[in-house]
């Protein structure tokens, strides 16, 4: 007979695991499904940083525990204030998080989330179909990658997105045109050149934002009462963002459909500058209209501010154009199920309650889908901390209003890499 579990987490980057941790640490009967970290050991370009400082980028697990300083203090790595830490120690802490604080990864391709009584089937590429009391899906950004239109129709091998490459050395000795105004667009620029490719960032903002140098930590109280730091950054608007995801969620819809489209938008950081600047042409105020395929080349069609066309000949267009959160690029969730969800304003998000249920009892969501509800924090790392523990409240609120939780089945199950925190699962 089938186990149904109390609690299916699929995907397994930041959001995912932080749900997992907080919900092993609840004694739920939780199973994780997805490759760990994915998006940052598959999805990210040797050679990049955090644009986030250390200290805002944890995994959260109770207590506090196994933090990003916890882990690079094992490793002997710098990491402090006004440092850019490389991605790669990123996901490294991911995986090391993931051996310490949630049962064991489960490694399989989720293909179907269908509901099923009180509850859901899932089904994956490897193995039988799974019950689940309740679901979370914690999918990161990769279901929602943002070509622009004009991209859509030329031969794949002509454009990419800018998380496709882990290695941009192919491209030496090419010109490439890469498409925004944000730390992707502006860092894949610079890498590139600096790995002997000809790019040329091509924006439709008429100027280029940089964030500035961060102020130190300590400070004296009237510096910091100006511009106080958050995990989003130094000022009271980024602070609000941090700190306030409670009270976004308060506002209309409308109103929060803004908020997480608006806020926080396109800015390089500020350590990438010289790398930058004098080093990648840049063609700012220009609109991609048009994009064809001329043998092994693409001419781009693009609009001056003036208003004029100019055509752009490169070899490649890597699109660093960032994520639309749609609920219609979940084809693993049921199409039913999908069409049935109650969502925030004219957005294809879904509404959530302050535990992040959607309006189908039982079923949870976690990271970029839930910033029309929270807030920008939930585009970030950052945000798997107000996460983490009010969604597994709202699971256990679930749980509990469909009847008390079955005893443990087979004895209690250690925790496998954190002694001295023995937790019970229950299936």
């Amino acid at each position: 007979m089938t186990r149904t579990d109390d609690l299916v987490v699929i995907g397994a980057g930041p959001y995912g695991l932080s749900v997992a941790a907080h919900a092993a640490g609840a004694g739920l009967g939780v199973r994780v499904l997805g490759r760990p970290m994915a998006s940052w050991r598959d999805h990210m370009p040797d050679g990049m940083y955090l644009k986030s400082e250390p200290w805002s980028s944890n995994l959260c697990a109770p207590g506090g525990r196994h933090t990003l300083a916890d882990y690079c203090a094992t490793r002997a790595i710098v990491a402090e204030h006004g440092t850019p830490l490389p991605v790669g120690t990123f996901g490294e802490y991911g995986m090391w998080f993931a051996r310490r604080a949630v049962p064991e990864v489960e490694e399989v391709t989720v293909t179907e989330v269908t509901p099923q009584g009180g509850g859901f089937r899932v089904r994956t590429a490897q193995g039988p179909p799974l019950l689940a009391r309740t679901v979370v899906l914690a999918v990161g950004v990769m279901p929602f990658v943002n070509h622009p239109a004009p991209l859509r129709d030329l031969p794949p091998g002509h454009f990419s997105h800018s998380s496709g490459h882990r290695d941009l050395a192919r491209f030496a000795g090419r010109d490439v045109a890469v498409l925004g105004a944000g730390q992707a667009a502006l860092e894949t620029a610079a890498l590139l050149a600096e790995r002997g490719a000809r790019p040329c960032l091509v924006a439709r903002r008429s100027r280029l934002n940089w964030n500035t140098v961060p102020q130190p930590l300590d400070r004296t109280p009237l510096s910091a009462l100006r511009a106080p730091h958050s995990g989003l950054g130094t000022g009271w608007r980024s602070w609000a963002w941090s700190e306030l995801p409670r009270a976004v969620r308060l506002l209309p819809a409308r109103t929060r459909q803004r908020i997480a489209a608006t806020a926080l938008g396109p800015a390089g950081a500020w350590w990438l500058r010289d790398r930058f600047e004098g080093r990648v042409p840049v063609l700012l105020g220009h609109r991609l209209h048009r994009a064809v395929a001329v043998g092994e080349r693409t001419r781009l069609g693009l609009t001056t501010p003036a208003g004029e066309s100019v055509v752009l000949d490169t070899s490649h267009v890597i699109a660093a154009t960032g994520f639309t959160p749609d609920l219609d690029r979940l084809e693993l969730l049921d199409a039913g199920l999908r069409a049935a969800l109650v969502t925030v304003g004219e957005s294809r998000t879904p509404e959530l309650s302050a535990g992040f249920e959607s309006s189908w009892p039982g079923l949870f969501f976690a990271g970029l889908l839930t910033a029309p509800s929270f807030g920008p924090s939930m585009r970030f790392v950052h945000g798997a901390g107000f996460t983490a523990g009010r969604l597994v409240a709202g699971v256990r609120k679930r749980l509990g209003a469909r009847g008390a939780l079955p005893g443990p089945a087979g004895g209690a199950r250690p925790d496998r890499a954190a002694a001295g925190h023995p937790r019970t699962y229950l299936r």
